[in-house]
Parts: structure tokens; C-alpha cells; sequence
């Protein structure tokens, strides 16, 4: 996700300033420079949920081998409100998403009000949920870097790759994630495990670790072992991968070589990346699929994101070498990107992303949501979304909190 920097509105410095008090010790790198995902946070609606029956759904739908009572006791509306990510433009909007809808996560990005990192309030709003909940950013360094003001910052991964070690690119982004922590940050959109040769300033450029999927593995992985050093989750990006793209997904169709090129450099950094069944109490990895077209797996219109064949391939690893992977899987932005935005309307958007087997669907604005909750329970009800494919992937979505484990 990328756009150029919205300004903020005005007041922010004040909370910027309030809150450098609570971060010293957090690094800053020299070039960062702040982009936005977004430039328009709009303020959710007032509307109460729609009329839907709180008592809940058949517990015999639940993944296969998961016992979790957390899932089983969710009614189907809750469920479906854990696989949403939504955008939040400060505090009060993102107290109601979450007090009303218990939506799965929320996204802080650089048009969120910063006084939300202030004063513990992002804590207090993750206090409140009903079950854990995903607090998010697309911190990756560099360009990307949607906390710099607050000396959340690292230099960007083309530049940690050509000066530093994995070992200190690890702490480097323990420090980051140690300053998402204190925030309330649990969840960190980053690394990218593209592989890029581009230009610095392109879509994926300088965010890219390297032209070569060895070295992307090794600093990716350093990077990511060091987010959950702190006890934040990275979420691995873009895949099967946006760095031989045609385009900018943020401003229309993006066609990547075909799969049978893929598996030889974009998806390799990916076989080594992606964790196995969650064992540990820190939380493994996601991992983010692009709005890409890739010929051969997705046909020749369908983005990954919404596309199954491009999700089986990431679930089960088979057809590139790589592993079965039973982590989150996250859309990219669904309504700031007219890779999507141009042909789908958010409801639609959703409904096909996890209908193809995302588990959380990511968007930049908390006033469709009512909306969304009822295009997704009409979805299950017609039999589009099947309920057991929502259990999957809440129960999976819940694991990756350290709650409802399997």
C-alpha cells in the first residue's frame, strides 16, 4: 500500500509532540519519508447493525480439528466481523467500530488522527473488544513509514540489505516493533518479499530487499524475526509477488510474468518465509496478497486477491516449492486501490475476497461496514461463503491473537 502523504489535519503536532515523550528509544532512519494509503479517512456512519439473530451459529461447522469454544460460541454476524480490517480516522471512530460491529482489526494509517496514539487510548480500545484484536500499520521503513514523526523509522530494506547484517537488521526492527508495541501496535504490514529490480521511487522499488530471492529471504526474515521479538506479527507482502509487476496497483491493473517465471524468483523468497502450524506463544507471520494478475494461476483478468486458485497456491504450497501455511491471510487494500476499487464496490469486494479464502479483508473507511456485515451474511446464507470456511478462518484469525487456539 502506497500513496503520496496526505496532510494531516490540523493539532497533530500537538499529539506528535505529547507522544515523543513516550517513545524515546525508539530509532529514527535519515530518509524515510511518510507515504499515505489513503488520503480520505472517512468518519463512519451512526447506523446501528442490522437486524441480525445474536445467538450463535451451528457449532458443528468448526475447522476441522478445532475444538476452540471461542469460535463455536461467536454468532455468524461476529464471525463474519472478524475477518474485517477497517481503517479508522481517530479515536472515537475506532471505539464505535469496535464497541458496535467487534470487527477483527483496525488500521492505523497516516490519515488516522494521531492523538489515538496517546495517552494508552489505542490500548484502552483493544481493551474493550470482545475478543483480541488486530491493531495495524504498514511500517516497512523508508518511504513507507507511517510513524516517522514519532521516531518509529528505519532506513528502507534496499538500503538495510547494501549496509547492514541480517543480525542487525533484526534488531533494527525489534526496536521498531518495540515502539508499535508501546503504542498498541500489535500487527506490522511488513516486510515486502518482493523481489525488484526497479528503480528506487517505483511501486516496489527501494522496498524491496534485492533483485536476488536469496538475500529478499534472509533480510526478510531477519526483519520479521525481529517485529516478533517485540510481539508484533509481521505480515509478509506481496504475495505471489508485485516486484516484476506491470503497474501500481494503486492506480489501475497490474500483470505480473507468469506463474512458471514466478516460481523461479518472486515465490522463492516464500518457501523459506512462511512458518508452519503456530507453535509459539509469539505470534508467527501473515501474509498479504496483492490485487495482481498473474497468467497461469489467476486468469487473465482476476487479481490475486479475490482470485481462489491464487489462494490454494499460498495455503498449500504445493506448485512453487513452498510449504502449507496456516496463518492469516490479509487482502490489500480493498477501496484505495483501483487495481479493485474500478470494478468492484467494497461490498462486492469483501464478499470476493474471502469468498476466494482470505481470511481478514482490509479497507481504508469504517462507514460501509453495516453494509459489508450484510452483503457477507446474504453471501453465507446463498451459500457463496460457506460456513465452514468462516470458522477456518476466524479460528485461524483468532490463533494468530493467542486466543481461541486449535
Amino acid at each position: 500500500m502506497r500513496k503520496t502523504e496526505a496532510r494531516r489535519r490540523q493539532g497533530v503536532a500537538v499529539g506528535v509532540v505529547g507522544l515523543l515523550a513516550v517513545l524515546v528509544g525508539c530509532g529514527s532512519g535519515a530518509d524515510g519519508v511518510a507515504t499515505s494509503t489513503s488520503s480520505a479517512g472517512s468518519t463512519s456512519s451512526a447506523a446501528a447493525p442490522s437486524a441480525t439473530s445474536s445467538a450463535p451459529s451451528s457449532s458443528k461447522a468448526v475447522a476441522a480439528g478445532c475444538a476452540s469454544p471461542v469460535v463455536a460460541s461467536m454468532s455468524l454476524r461476529d464471525k463474519l466481523a472478524a475477518m474485517l480490517v477497517v481503517g479508522v480516522s481517530g479515536t472515537q471512530d475506532a471505539r464505535r467500530v469496535v464497541d458496535t460491529y467487534h470487527v477483527g482489526g483496525i488500521f492505523v494509517g497516516s490519515f488516522t488522527d494521531f492523538s489515538i496514539l496517546a495517552n494508552g487510548r489505542l490500548k484502552a480500545i483493544a481493551a474493550q473488544s470482545k475478543r483480541p484484536l488486530m491493531v495495524t500499520v504498514d511500517q516497512e521503513g523508508g518511504r513507507v513509514s507511517r510513524l516517522s514523526e514519532l521516531g518509529i523509522d528505519s532506513p528502507s530494506a534496499r538500503e538495510l540489505a547494501s549496509t547492514s547484517t541480517p543480525a542487525q537488521v533484526r534488531r533494527i526492527a525489534a526496536k521498531t516493533g518495540a515502539g508499535l508495541k508501546r503504542l498498541g501496535i500489535n500487527v506490522d504490514f511488513a516486510p515486502d518479499a518482493d523481489v525488484s529490480d526497479e528503480s528506487d521511487d517505483e511501486v516496489i522499488g527501494d522496498r524491496s530487499f534485492s533483485d536476488d530471492p536469496a538475500v529478499v529471504a534472509r533480510y526478510a526474515s531477519a526483519f520479521a524475526d525481529g517485529l516478533r521479538d517485540a510481539g508484533v506479527m509481521p505480515v509478509f507482502k506481496h504475495f505471489p509477488g508485485h516486484g516484476h509487476g506491470s503497474g501500481d496497483s494503486h492506480t489501475g491493473t497490474v500483470r505480473t510474468p507468469p506463474l512458471s517465471e514466478l516460481k523461479n524468483d518472486d515465490l522463492v523468497p516464500y518457501r523459506t518465509l512462511l512458518p508452519g502450524p503456530a507453535t509459539r506463544a509469539v505470534p508467527t507471520a501473515g501474509v498479504m496478497v496483492g490485487h495482481l494478475i498473474v497468467p497461469g494461476l489467476t486468469g487473465d483478468e482476476l487479481p490475486a486477491s479475490i482470485s481462489a486458485p491464487a489462494m490454494r497456491l499460498l495455503r498449500s504450497g504445493a506448485g512453487y516449492g513452498g510449504k502449507p501455511f496456516d496463518g492469516p491471510i490479509f487482502t490489500d487494500d480493498l477501496s484505495g486501490m483501483a487495481a479493485i476499487s474500478a470494478r468492484y464496490g467494497i461490498e462486492e469486494a469483501v464478499v470476493r475476497a474471502l469468498t476466494a479464502g482470505a481470511d481478514l479483508a482490509l479497507w481504508l473507511s469504517t462507514d460501509k461496514v453495516p453494509d459489508v456485515l450484510a452483503a457477507l451474511t446474504s453471501a453465507v446464507r446463498e451459500k457463496r461463503l460457506p460456513q465452514a470456511q468462516v470458522d477456518r478462518s476466524v479460528a485461524r484469525n483468532l490463533r494468530a491473537t493467542g486466543a481461541g487456539a486449535c
